[in-house]
């Protein structure tokens, strides 16, 4: 019985030993498991953290572009507004120059049809001014200071008021005296002087001029005055003086210049009256050679091109500046795009009590 209880306790120190053993290792393996685990996690953990500072940094770089949208959204906004002002603007302005159009298309209509009318009035008038100088042609023969050859039965008497102790001519030197139609007197302003002392027109002027002073009264005594932007005596030296009519010397020498002139510039048919009016003594009956509304008044326009009423408003504003009561006879030589020109100056005519004449190209 003794022997029995001596190897008891070997036998349990070897479980023990094993037990032992065994748990040492799982331990071991737990703890080898537990630290490969750790070290796998914090490679997870640093992944994740570079990952959130990847996507920490694309947001703010998403936040960025959402200002500069955000920014850019804002001025196509306000262009949007501007370019909505602007259109309207665009709009009214169409909208104002539709109507400006259909009111000059109608006015236009309306002054065509008053022309017309009046045209035809004047053709009524000139074909009795023919008869009564065709009737008067015999009483005023043999009254010339000086003779004057026309082209055949183009030399009669007019109806133009050529009496008056001081006659006063006043001719329209301008550029436009050069042709009848913008184009030409374009072309023809760019040639040498000669060309345009040449040009049918202007030699029609001088002519016209050859003939009123062939015609004026023995009496009377006369002054020539050319006028485009300005206004000059055609001789200096006999400024201010009215030559009398049967001074030939005198007369030859005004007549000699006029064929000097060459025409040029605008019109202002302000300064023209203006002078006449400061003439003294002052004329008792004005001879006007023109061919059109002014361009121009007692000082030059802004722009370079004058509106038909604006051309209007220069010539009644010229009016004014007539002396008072001296009857103003005008010989139109009619300038192509200037319809109110006839009428206004026949209605010029007709108020100061002088005469209105349109001559044919084969006058005098």
């Amino acid at each position: 019985m003794a022997r029995k209880e001596r190897k008891s306790p070997q036998f349990n120190l070897a479980f023990l030993d094993v037990m032992c053993c065994g748990f040492g290792a799982v331990v071991l393996l737990v703890m080898l498991l537990n630290g490969k685990m750790l070290t796998h996690r914090k490679e997870i953990v640093a992944d994740l953290q570079s990952e959130a500072t990847r996507l920490d940094r694309e947001v703010q770089a998403g936040q960025r572009y959402l200002v500069e949208l955000r920014n850019s959204l804002e001025q196509s906004d306000q262009e949007i507004v501007r370019t909505e002002g602007a259109s309207r603007r665009v709009l009214e302005q169409i909208e104002r120059t539709r109507r400006e159009l259909a009111e000059l298309k109608r006015k236009s209509r309306a002054e065509r049809r008053h022309v017309k009318a009046l045209q035809a009035d004047l053709l009524k008038l000139d074909q009795q001014q023919r008869r009564l100088a065709v009737q008067q042609r015999d009483a005023d023969r043999g009254r010339q200071a000086r003779s004057f050859i026309g082209q055949g039965d183009r030399q009669y008497l007019t109806g133009l008021r050529l009496g008056g102790k001081r006659v006063l001519l006043l001719v329209d030197a301008s550029a436009s005296m050069l042709d009848e139609t913008i184009l030409n007197v374009i072309v023809r302003r760019n040639l040498g002087a000669d060309e345009k002392r040449s040009a049918p027109k202007w030699r029609r002027t001088v002519k016209t001029v050859e003939w009123l002073t062939a015609n004026l009264p023995v009496d009377s005594r006369l002054q020539i005055l050319l006028f485009n932007t300005a206004v000059k005596p055609v001789v200096e030296e006999l400024q201010g003086t009215w030559v009398a009519v049967g001074d030939r010397p005198n007369v030859d020498r005004l007549l000699a210049a006029l064929r000097q002139v060459v025409p040029a510039d605008g019109t202002s048919l302000y300064q023209a009256f203006a002078a006449a009016a400061r003439l003294r003594p002052r004329p008792d009956n004005i001879l006007l050679l023109t061919d059109g509304l002014p361009t121009q008044g007692s000082s030059r326009p802004r722009g370079s091109r004058v509106s038909g009423e604006e051309r209007l408003r220069l010539f009644k504003q010229a009016v004014r500046k007539l002396p008072a009561g001296v009857p103003v006879n005008i010989i139109l030589f009619p300038m192509e795009g200037d319809p109110l020109a006839a009428i206004s100056f026949w209605q010029l005519g007709l108020t100061t009590g002088g005469s209105f004449l349109t001559p044919t190209r084969d006058w005098p």
